[in-house]
């Protein structure tokens, strides 16, 4: 195992972030946590000797443009980078390919890629509890194929970066959809929302708003409201389970790219 590794994620509902810690508590034996999801962070810089594990949710088959900004702000140097693109059950397209664009140019250099199945965010029932017990092993495994590979690079026998993932350049195209949650008479405006917003769509003086232009309907304040006064519209909430329903009994799979 690994002294350290660093994981980078953005993980409004938490999900992407527990299937990175999975990985990276198989991979090292202490980990080091930088947040994206927060919204005013100063950057980060890595080095050639660094491993990062960099996870980020799938919205629509694409990464959160919010996301990429702040990847933006990290400087790789060369560190090798595992990056992880978490679905909720019913497929990744894009974001994959993405996000292993993103990281290159930010001069990481690719150990290791993943798309992993997640509850989903929104429509709860898919993928619900996971990643549970046999994703954590099916984790492990590929944790111990990544180390395998990475002490193969450090001897000179592999390259880093010599391998594709699925998806297409240029990226689909996909629009937010135009809501944002609904607050009912059971705030009692304790402001949780608004603190944790990653894009601060919430004023923290009048929480039972949302400014629209700024929501990404990631989630995270119907997730942590303590009162469960915060959901999405009952039409949208319908339409959306009646599309993903087809994928309800499904078990996503998990996919490794080495």
């Amino acid at each position: 195992m690994l002294e350290k590794i660093d994981v980078v994620h953005f993980s409004p509902a938490g999900n992407t972030r527990k299937a990175a810690l999975l990985l990276a508590q198989a991979m090292a034996g202490r980990t080091e946590e930088y947040d994206l999801t927060r919204p005013h962070n100063t950057g980060r810089s890595f080095g050639p000797g660094d491993v990062v594990i960099v996870a980020g949710p799938v919205y629509g088959g694409r990464l959160p443009a919010v996301m990429l900004e702040r990847l933006a702000e990290i400087q790789g140097n060369g560190a090798f980078a595992v990056t992880l693109a978490v679905y909720g059950n019913r497929a990744y397209e894009d974001a994959l390919i993405e996000l292993d664009d993103s990281v290159e140019k930010q001069g990481c250099r690719r150990l290791a890629s993943a798309a992993l199945a997640a509850q989903h965010s929104i429509v709860t029932q898919l993928a619900a509890g996971r990643p549970d017990q046999e994703d954590a092993e099916e984790i492990t495994r590929f944790a111990e194929e990544i180390l395998s590979k990475y002490e193969e690079i450090l001897s000179g026998k592999e390259q880093p970066g010599n391998y594709s993932v699925q998806g297409n350049r240029p990226y689909k195209n996909w629009n937010p959809m135009q809501a944002v949650p609904l607050v009912s008479d059971a705030c009692i405006k304790c402001g949780l929302c608004a603190e944790k917003c990653p894009v601060e769509a919430i004023p923290r003086e009048e929480p039972e708003k949302t400014d629209s232009a700024k929501c990404i309907l990631c989630m995270r304040c119907v997730s942590i409201c303590p009162e469960k006064a915060r959901s999405l519209p009952e039409p949208l909430m319908a339409g959306l389970e009646q599309k993903l329903a087809p994928f309800r009994d499904i078990r996503g799979k998990n996919e490794w790219f080495l």
